[in-house]
């Protein structure tokens, strides 16, 4: 049987710390910028660590 292949487009949007957790960036900062308030998109700035009901599912994509 082959090998299985780790999901390639995952692999490019989250991050797995030394940790195990697996960090991401926040939705909702790639359009329409001007009309959301400044606090808004710097609240969403930076990484953050996913729900623990995603992190299952995004672990067998990754091949872990």
């Amino acid at each position: 049987m082959p090998k299985m292949k780790s999901h390639t487009g995952m692999g490019k949007r989250v991050k797995v710390t030394g940790k195990g957790k697996v960090v991401a960036q926040q939705a909702g900062l790639r359009h329409n910028l001007e009309k959301k308030p400044s606090t808004q998109t710097r609240r969403l700035t930076g990484t953050v660590e996913l729900a623990k009901a995603d992190v299952k599912r995004i672990k067998k994509l990754l091949g872990r």
